[in-house]
């Protein structure tokens, strides 16, 4: 990985650093390792949200690391729990295109915004990119996503507000064929102000876009705003069961002091991290590293 992307990585993750690397240091600066410590330790690990259940693991190899036998020390086994944690994501299987890619996720975790960053790097990557603002049912989704297809120099496909998402999915994938695009990005419904049920208009609209493209949608990419912590985790379960979530973009990784929920969320979905924002430019979208995100989170070098 590169080292600027290993820096603004480290940088998005500084104020959930804070008080893991502090107590690490205590340890590697001669403290002894006793219980006090070791609370201390926990305490940090669970403010950081890494959850209760991994917090456990990771304090089980903070003790065996201080043995006289144990080699690197207790940050050394820490740093080796964690990565162990965080599997390497598996490859994306290539598809004819178009390659359809559903974007889920409440309303207000940077969904639309994210969508935007994600056309934006398509494009730089040479593929025609088809933007599809399904959710119709705020009118400011449909302006973002406009202006984010024009500084992506993608197209858009839209209708007026209110319209149902799944004539407007099945008029974009209609189109994505016609025009030989390569990939489309969906933009769904985080909330909807009519009856309908959010999750079953999301199972809707994976229905329609199957009967359209041979395995549509070939990628659900689920964002979570970090800052919600552990609270985003009931919500991210739903749309898991909902559209079958394959990845997840973490959002607002540098708003917060609790970065570990990433942990959390692979440990809770079985679904890989893909994205970390950390910041509000097109380029503050960053491919997800295990190895850089541990290293962030507990102040390793690059």
């Amino acid at each position: 990985m590169a080292l600027s992307v290993f820096r603004r990585i480290a940088d998005g993750l500084a104020r959930t650093r804070e008080t893991i690397a502090e107590r690490l240091n205590a340890f590697s600066g001669g403290q002894a390792v006793d219980e006090r410590s070791l609370d201390e330790l926990e305490a940090a690990l669970l403010a950081a949200d890494l959850g209760p259940e991994l917090t456990a693991q990771v304090l089980a190899a903070a003790r065996g690391g201080a043995t006289p036998a144990a080699t690197g020390g207790v940050h050394e086994a820490v740093r080796r729990a964690l990565r162990a944690a965080i599997p390497d994501s598996p490859v994306l299987a290539l598809v004819p295109p178009p390659r359809v890619v559903f974007v889920v996720g409440v309303n207000g975790g940077g969904k639309t915004t994210t969508v935007g960053k994600l056309a934006a790097r398509e494009r730089a990557a040479g593929r025609k990119v088809l933007v599809v603002a399904a959710d119709t049912f705020r009118a400011a989704a449909i302006d973002q996503l406009e202006r984010w297809s024009e500084r992506a120099g993608v197209d858009l496909v839209k209708q007026r507000e209110g319209t149902d998402p799944a004539a407007i999915v099945f008029d974009a994938l209609r189109a994505a064929k016609a025009r030989a695009v390569d990939t489309v990005l969906v933009d769904t419904a985080g909330r909807l102000h009519t009856k309908t049920n959010l999750m079953a208009e999301l199972g809707k609209l994976v229905r329609v876009a199957g009967r359209e493209v041979d395995g549509a949608p070939h990628e659900v990419l689920l964002v979570v705003d970090a800052t919600t912590g552990q609270n985003g985790l009931a919500q991210a379960e739903q749309f898991a069961r909902a559209a079958g979530v394959t990845g997840v973009a973490l959002t607002k990784l540098d708003g917060t002091a609790k970065g570990g929920v990433a942990l959390g969320i692979h440990r809770k979905l079985g679904a890989p991290i893909r994205w970390v924002g950390v910041g509000e430019g097109v380029d503050d979208l960053l491919e997800f590293d295990p190895d850089a995100f541990v290293d962030g989170l507990l102040g390793g070098e690059a």
